[in-house]
């Protein structure tokens, strides 16, 4: 694959302790506003495919940097400030609305509105980087209700477009021991309770189920796009979480036109994209 990067910064990546890793050269870095078209839009004609990757799971910035460093009193206060309030904040640009559906949006519509040069038969993928709904209520709603915006909004943009194909990657907790140190710990403890709710006979209530069913009797308000925050924190106990190169992996399939990849992609479908087995085993790279 030939791939360019476009990002608010156009800087090649460095790993967290600013080494440039070799495959770094092999890409091209620009810089570019999302919601500008006239900052990337002679980048596009030619593309096969666009994935997507921008997004906030707090309003507070300062949280990436706080992961990112271990500094769980900096994450703490990012979260603090994030989560309070949320009626009271505007929709900025560093808001969810903004960054979450208004962003993904808007280069769907560029990327379906230039044709490929050279013209192809190949049906172009549209890949959106969304989440699962684990994160309620110890995130805003808006974090997922949004997620769930854009997928609506660029599937209403693909509908009468059979040259073109959705596919929305729906992670878990996403973990990285280098990247993430913060999010290991817990990783393994969902993780752990993911394999316990698996592993439990049938009919045998679990926290999970207790939880769903509680779900199911106390309902979200009509019309929402998401459902109870009890189905949430369901989905957190029993949803296991996924390492970040598996999700990145998951992606370069789902870009491969003998494929086919459509729709919504969970972890359950990004492991078997990847060829991950329930024992942990990955084949070897020339089968994968």
């Amino acid at each position: 694959m030939q791939v360019t990067s476009i990002s608010s910064s156009g800087r090649p990546y460095k790993t967290p302790k600013g080494h440039t890793p070799a495959w770094v050269s092999k890409v091209e870095w620009h810089k570019a506003d999302a919601l500008l078209p006239e900052t990337y839009i002679e980048l596009l004609p030619g593309v096969d495919a666009v994935v997507h990757t921008l997004g906030i799971l707090l309003e507070d910035g300062r949280y990436k940097t706080a992961l990112a460093n271990g500094d769980v009193v900096g994450l703490l206060g990012a979260w603090a400030n994030g989560a309070s309030h949320p009626l009271e904040r505007d929709a900025g640009r560093g808001s969810y609305e903004v960054v979450n559906r208004d962003s993904a949006i808007r280069v769907c519509e560029l990327f379906i509105s230039c044709k490929p040069v050279p013209e192809s038969t190949t049906i172009r993928p549209f890949i959106y980087l969304s989440a699962e709904d684990i994160c309620r209520p110890i995130i805003p709603a808006r974090y997922i209700e949004t997620k769930r915006e854009a997928e609506q909004g660029i599937n209403q943009l693909l509908r009468d477009r059979p040259d073109h194909r959705g596919v929305f990657i729906r992670p878990s907790l996403v973990y990285h021991a280098h990247h993430r140190p913060l999010m290991s710990p817990l990783a393994a403890l969902i993780d752990l309770s993911a394999s316990v709710h698996a592993k439990a006979p049938n009919g045998l209530p679990t926290p999970s189920s207790v939880l769903r069913a509680l779900g199911h009797a106390f309902p979200p308000a009509q019309g929402s796009l998401v459902s109870s925050s009890l189905n949430s924190m369901a989905n957190a106990l029993s949803i296991p979480p996924i390492h970040v190169e598996h999700v990145a992996e998951a992606i370069c399939v789902a870009l491969d036109p003998t494929k086919d990849v459509r729709g919504v992609v969970g972890v359950t479908e990004m492991r078997e994209l990847v060829g991950w087995s329930e024992r942990g085993q990955r084949p070897c790279p020339e089968h994968a």
